[in-house]
């Protein structure tokens, strides 16, 4: 069962940094926040709007060939991308738990690749593409344990 924090409605790139200086705001170290959606849909453009907002001016890209990004600003982010791998025994490979216990945000796209070993507590923003190129619709969740 999911926990729906925030829905947004992007329009284009400025409306999707928006909304993650919104959820930066609310973020403390060591939280891990798994971007789920399609290529091309906006995880990326998403995680420069959270390096933004921490105060990082470094230029944000997609680490699909490098796996890892690691950036210094008012907290550290780390920006992974599990695309190139296929399960969480590829992802222990890469030191993941590692980033998964550090003191900053890290944000992992394509986090269903090694969803076995993420913590249950993540943050999960989720984002389709909408009726026009520019469009996105963005949610951001939390999974919680049904009550018996």
């Amino acid at each position: 069962m999911k926990q729906i924090i925030t829905q947004v409605k992007s329009e284009g790139p400025e409306q999707t940094w928006e909304a993650a200086a919104a959820l930066m705001e609310s973020l403390e170290p060591g939280t891990v926040i798994a971007l789920h959606g399609d290529l091309g849909a906006g995880k990326t453009c998403f995680i420069q709007g959270l390096a933004a907002a921490m105060g990082i001016t470094d230029p944000i890209t997609s680490p699909t060939y490098t796996l890892i990004g690691e950036y210094e600003g008012r907290m550290k982010l780390n920006h992974i991308d599990l695309y190139r791998l296929a399960n969480s025994v590829e992802a222990l490979g890469i030191g993941l738990e590692e980033y998964l216990e550090s003191d900053g945000i890290t944000a992992i796209e394509w986090a269903e690749r090694a969803e076995e070993i993420l913590p249950e507590s993540m943050l999960h923003v989720s984002i389709e593409k909408g009726c026009d190129e520019r469009s996105r619709q963005i949610e951001i969740w939390r999974a919680v344990a049904c009550e018996s």
